[in-house]
């Protein structure tokens, strides 16, 4: 299978099973930036529950941006304010420790286009995962896809998918119970090298 889909903020287990099970995997590059989206968000599972990860941005008053020109508002202290959600949530976790030199630069090194900071936490997953996917990007926009399955709806964060993942252990599933579809580093972070294999199980319903 051939699949068009979004690079997003460490994409969540829906977009990594849809791009893990695919032959080949093309980028939407060239579409326009939309807010409430997977592109500037990652839900992670804190003590609390659900917790969602922003990255905030410099939005045009004009016209609409295309995604690749969506600058990162860095007045901001984003990055260690998500670093910080990330050790509180994940410092228990069984792979952590595992991880936490690859990623750490993530959070310390400035990023000024939200695509490209996106593209980036995508190729360090892949190296903590030793995953050697076939990518390319697009170079034009086209609406409608005929020669692809479309997985760019799963760019939305408010269209939740009716989709069903098999449980696997939380670090605070104990107390809230298990959550689907969070962020590649919950899965990563809970059951490291068995990562692959999780996604590769995972069946996704096309909508």
């Amino acid at each position: 299978m051939n699949i068009i889909i979004h690079p997003t903020y460490f994409p969540n287990i829906a977009h990594f099973a849809a791009m893990i099970n695919a032959k080949e995997i093309v980028f939407e590059m060239d579409d326009s930036f939309l807010k409430q989206t997977y592109r500037n968000r990652a839900y992670i599972y804190g003590a609390n529950g659900k917790l969602a990860l922003n990255i905030p941005v410099i939005h045009s008053q004009k016209n609409r941006q295309k995604y690749r020109d969506v600058k990162i508002f860095n007045e901001e202290n984003w990055q260690d304010i998500h670093w910080k959600s990330l050790l509180s949530a994940y410092r228990t976790s069984p792979f952590f420790e595992y991880y936490e030199d690859e990623l750490l630069p993530l959070f310390t090194q400035k990023a000024d286009y939200i695509l490209d900071f996106n593209l980036k936490c995508f190729e360090v997953v892949c190296d903590c995962l030793q995953l050697d996917l076939n990518i390319s990007k697009t170079e034009t926009y086209q609406k409608i896809i005929e020669d692809k399955t479309d997985f760019r709806y799963l760019v939305n964060a408010k269209k939740e998918m009716l989709q069903q993942f098999d449980n696997y252990t939380q670090v605070f599933s104990d107390k809230h119970g298990f959550t689907p579809n969070l962020s590649i580093l919950d899965l990563l972070f809970n059951e490291g090298p068995n990562t692959l294999n999780y996604l590769e199980s995972q069946t996704l319903a096309l909508k």
